[in-house]
């Protein structure tokens, strides 16, 4: 069984193999115990479309650099993730990224100079195999289960979410309405020593109300607006997760970047 093509893999991805019903067609997917493959990571990719389901857990930034992506903030600091427990799982009642739901399954292209994707999973995360327990990815017929064909669903969805994530961000870009990111969070035991986090990007309130009156109106008629504002509003949260490093005890600097 050959691995797909790996330059570089996406986050959380240790390794990619297609799958299918010559090498696969007995192979079954048991349920994922824990999410320790999350515990190290502060920082989730998030599509524009989840912005209004996430933004009432997480801040909704963007990453530096000449292509800023959206990202939900489980942490402030670098392999800080305030939502995972003792027992490696996430905190109840969150709001959970699609980005985290896929895994391990993935869409990715085989060959380079194809556009074609193709289902592709993570074998070594080790809940998908020969077991004897768990949900059949094919049938008798060698044909895709509804298991399968719902993952592969989903897997589709997310990427045409990303498209339109892409435009998105595309559009923010036009509007030049981005700016450089900085957070000064004060503990009330040290309030001549403020927490300050950069290394992000994020809408400039400013130049947003500048925006001439046609332009604001065409946001709002797109949809585009109340995921600005889903954005600037989930910025109020930085406190919180702060608060809940503090409370782990994983504050460890007065002047970090969110990366």
């Amino acid at each position: 069984m050959a691995s797909a093509p790996q330059p570089q893999l996406p986050l959380f991805y240790k390794d990619l193999l297609p799958l299918n019903s010559r090498d696969h067609s007995d192979w079954k997917v048991g349920t994922m115990e824990n999410a320790a493959f999350l515990a190290q990571t502060h920082a989730v990719p998030l599509t524009s479309d989840e912005f209004v389901d996430a933004q009432r857990n997480f801040p909704i930034v963007f990453t530096a650099g000449e292509t800023p992506v959206p990202i939900a903030l489980f942490g402030l600091n670098e392999g800080v993730n305030t939502f995972i427990g003792e027992d490696q799982k996430l905190v109840s009642d969150v709001y959970v990224p699609g980005y985290v739901r896929r895994y391990p399954f993935i869409l990715a292209r085989l060959r380079q100079d194809s556009d074609e994707m193709s289902l592709c999973f993570d074998p070594t995360v080790g809940v998908i195999g020969k077991h004897d327990e768990g949900i059949e990815l094919f049938d008798e017929k060698a044909e895709p289960t509804e298991y399968t064909k719902g993952v592969l669903d989903f897997c589709r969805r997310f990427e045409e979410a990303g498209q339109r994530t892409k435009a998105f961000m595309d559009e923010l870009g036009k509007l030049d309405i981005m700016m450089d990111g900085e957070i000064a969070i004060t503990r009330n035991d040290a309030p001549d020593k403020p927490f300050v986090y950069r290394g992000f990007r994020m809408v400039d309130e400013s130049k947003l109300r500048a925006l001439p009156s046609e332009k604001l109106e065409a946001l709002h008629k797109n949809g585009m607006l109340i995921l600005i504002h889903a954005h600037l509003f989930s910025l109020n949260l930085m406190r919180n997760i702060f608060q809940r490093q503090v409370a782990l005890g994983k504050v460890t600097m007065p002047d970090a970047t969110v990366n």
